[in-house]
């Protein structure tokens, strides 16, 4: 049964195993491993697989005749491996069992979010009534992010004899977890040895090819009841072999515990020395369980957002993938925002621009952690500075795809799985990723006070961005505005006008308002900045008054097309063709990735007015109502309701949601201007991951991005929560389908503030604190407070 803080598989099917493997990953933050049956090899079938944080490698493969480079996030050794098969006294020696196995007659897999821990229970049974159950437990350590866990226990009834357990140490791994790569070189790691201690302890090191990357991994394997094992290494891979006796009533139980290090952990030392030493003074696996559901009850306390029904149970399934993907580990690590988390292969491993959909969530609750990934783009600064250099611009051009080092690692060509072509990927045009780090400093900044790093490595940040802004525009004397050409915007889909012989389109709206956003709070800051700090900058980044007046300039007349009575989504894009949607829907009902169906007929989506994913509307998802008109007014257009209304149904007509981020962004659009099919778009962004909506994508990773702009929704869409320098802004948007909801965050300064929002009324309590100020609140109908440090109050709320 499915309860509040459980998933339950019930149904083996190899039609669906890689979905459940995703969503059953367990991770502390640092490594995580997919929940992939134990006894399964990577196969048509099964994908096990362990990616560090971080851990990267670059290799060349031959694509359609050319030689590319790409960057993956490296799948390290299998220490999940455990092989076993029946030796009964009545009967001839079974073969090694899998879920693959005619013989399986039961099959579930439970997830215990609470917990943090995996148990898969499995029964077999042959043709003479001879049963083996099987329950294996596994956890990726929470407390201590270098351990790891798993548990088996295998119980007889009908016959008794001796059941041969093998424990699997298995380096000899590839990335080869997407089905769309493989033709790309997936073998990352190099320099296998592996052996066997005289303790019994299993190892294993290698490194990655390229980056040398070194990883050491050791696992000790015992057994209940004790029992000599037999060993065997190759070059790879260690097997260690026992044969213990099984009856009914007397089962067998197998515990392997490991431990993960590699060169890149600090302090520096030999990652195989440091795996040895820590699984020889590994916990039991009691002692290793109750330190596990510790920290994740602790983390459960700062993250967890509360929703009666099917979607606050869906809702906790995303905190927990974030939670254990980004989690206080994170925050000693050089990482930023995998938008796949550390649960699969899908893009490579990359840090998107998905940083946007998550960070804001962290900010609120685990605000070390998303400072530590705003660190991870200031690191990166060198690489974006000589990337905006070879552009001809001065300033930092993030890139669209980042790994290691922040150089751009977008593949320049991709293949369209419908008509197995190559095509050449122009996604690396989508400059606007610059524009959502600088919001999430901004963001980062006004929610937490935390000025130290605002005016230190957030002032770099944000004005290396605009600095790249101010001198990307262009002044068109016809237009009397300045222009950005030759970009992709968050769309996606259109990389280039019809016939059109280089790749961009011009003025995207999102771009472009964003880049004005960016402009305007960097003068905000270089007003505010400390005169010391200021002169450094201006000497860093070679700022002058005429560069502070031209970001002034750029940010009031940057050219925003509209046509008719919308907003348009780049200049020219109502002069595209109309798409006949229902014919499409009707030839291939599902059509999210409407780019592929119009390219295998050979056509392209560039020449209709059809986007994949939210672009203009992005900008209602950024900036509250009052927010946009402001930034709108700023650049001398008129922003009212009625245009932005208008611009909001004219894009929900024309988007074929071919991106997890799409449904999230229309449901909070629409759920901010109380549109009726809100919740329709809500659901779906909940549902993504779950029901694998987008075909088969899940298990390639799950969507970070969603799942984190799922909790952000009920937070600061729904309930409408903002921090600023007034204080804690609350303005709520009501769904009758979220009737009630409750979280704690942190903000200026306060630490576990809880929130409880209920029908007509809000509840705000403060933790105690001796030196806490009170914190400010700003409530709908110019209702202000302060409210001190213990205590609690309730305020009345309009219904919805």
């Amino acid at each position: 049964m499915n309860t509040a803080w459980t998933w339950t598989f019930d149904r083996y099917d190899p039609k669906t195993e890689r979905v459940v493997e995703a969503l059953c990953t367990l991770g502390n933050g640092r490594f995580a491993t997919r929940g992939a049956a134990p006894e399964s090899p990577a196969d048509a079938v099964h994908y096990p697989g362990t990616y560090a944080a971080g851990c990267y490698n670059w290799l060349p493969s031959e694509v359609a005749g050319k030689q590319v480079g790409n960057e993956d996030m490296v799948n390290l050794p299998d220490w999940t491996r455990v092989r076993y098969r029946c030796l009964p006294e009545d009967g001839p020696a079974g073969e090694w069992l899998t879920p693959d196995d005619a013989s399986l007659r039961h099959h579930r897999a439970v997830l215990d979010l609470h917990a943090g821990i995996l148990t898969r229970r499995m029964l077999f049974q042959d043709g003479h009534g001879r049963r083996l159950g099987v329950t294996h437990t596994r956890l990726v350590h929470m407390a201590d992010p270098y351990l790891a866990a798993q548990q088996s226990t295998f119980r007889a009834s009908g016959w008794r004899g001796t059941i041969e357990i093998q424990s699997v140490l298995d380096g000899d791994v590839t990335n080869a977890g997407v089905a769309r790569y493989r033709a790309l070189n997936g073998r990352h790691l190099t320099g296998h040895r592996a052996g066997v201690g005289a303790d019994g302890i299993a190892w294993l090191s290698c490194e990655t090819t390229s980056l040398r990357t070194r990883i050491g991994i050791a696992v000790r394997t015992s057994s209940r009841p004790l029992a000599a094992m037999n060993q065997s290494c190759t070059e790879a891979a260690t097997a260690q072999t026992f044969r213990l006796p099984i009856s009914r009533g007397h089962p067998v139980v197998v515990l392997k515990a490991a431990a993960l290090y590699s060169s890149l952990d600090r302090p520096a030392g030999d990652p195989l020395t440091s795996a040895v030493e820590h699984v020889t003074h590994a916990p039991d696996f009691a002692t290793a369980l109750a330190g596990h559901q510790a920290a994740w009850e602790d983390l459960w306390s700062r993250g967890e957002v509360k929703v009666p029904g099917e979607a606050g149970r869906i809702l906790r399934l995303h905190a927990f993938h974030v939670l254990q993907t980004l989690s206080p580990h994170t925050a000693e690590l050089d990482v930023g925002v995998p938008a796949r988390g550390l649960h699969g292969e899908a893009y490579r491993g990359h840090v998107f621009w998905d940083e946007l959909f998550v960070t804001p969530y962290l900010t609120l609750h685990l605000p070390e952690v998303a400072r530590a990934v705003l660190m991870y783009r200031h690191r990166r600064l060198p690489a974006a500075r000589a990337a905006a250099r070879r552009a001809g611009r001065p300033g930092a051009m993030f890139p669209w795809q980042s790994a290691s080092s922040g150089h751009e690692e977008t593949q320049t060509l991709h293949l369209n799985p419908r008509s197995g072509r190559w095509l050449p990927d122009h996604s690396h045009l989508q400059r606007h990723v610059g524009s959502a780090i600088a919001w999430n400093v901004w963001r980062y900044a006004q929610t937490t006070g935390d000025t130290g790093f605002l005016y230190g490595p957030g002032a770099e940040l944000l004005m290396s961005i605009a600095r790249y802004w101010g001198a990307a525009a262009d002044y068109d004397t016809d237009r009397e505005r300045y222009r950005i050409r030759g970009v992709v915007g968050p769309d996606e889909y259109h990389d280039a006008y019809p016939g059109a012989a280089t790749p961009g389109i011009d003025d995207n709206a999102y771009t472009n308002v964003t880049a004005a956003w960016v402009l305007a709070r960097a003068l905000e800051l270089a007003a505010e900045l400390p005169r010391t700090r200021m002169r450094q900058l201006e000497q860093q980044l070679d700022l002058d008054a005429e560069v502070l007046n031209r970001w002034e300039d750029v940010s009031r007349r940057l050219h925003v097309p509209l046509h008719g009575d919308v907003i348009s989504q780049f200049e020219g894009y109502g002069d595209l063709a109309e798409l006949d949607w229902d014919a499409y829907r009707a030839r291939y009902t599902d059509i999210r990735r409407l780019d592929r169906i119009l390219e295998s007929e050979d056509d392209t989506v560039n020449r209709y007015q059809a986007s994949k994913q939210a672009d203009t509307l992005m900008l209602g998802y950024l900036f509250r109502p009052d927010e946009l008109h402001d930034i709108f007014a700023r650049l001398g257009h008129r922003l009212d309701d009625d245009l932005w209304r208008a611009t909001v149904a004219y894009y929900l007509q024309r988007t074929s949601h071919g991106s997890t981020l799409s449904s999230l962004v229309h449901g909070w659009v629409l759920a901010r201007h109380k549109g009726p099919d809100a919740w329709r778009y809500c659901e779906e962004a909940l549902l993504g991951d779950v029901m694998d909506i987008q075909g088969g994508t899940t298990g390639e990773g799950i969507h970070l991005g969603a799942m984190a702009g799922t909790l952000d929704l009920i937070e600061r869409g729904i309930v409408g929560l903002e921090v600023g320098p007034d204080g804690l802004r609350i303005d709520p948007v009501p769904l009758r389908e979220v009737p009630r909801c409750s979280f704690t965050v942190d903000c200026l300064g306060h630490r576990g503030i809880h929130i409880r929002f209920v029908p007509g009324k809000l509840g705000i309590e403060v933790p105690s604190s001796r030196t806490a100020p009170p914190l400010p609140l700003c409530l709908p109908d110019g209702v202000t407070a302060d409210l001190p440090a213990g205590r609690q109050r309730w305020f009345p709320m309009e219904a919805g």
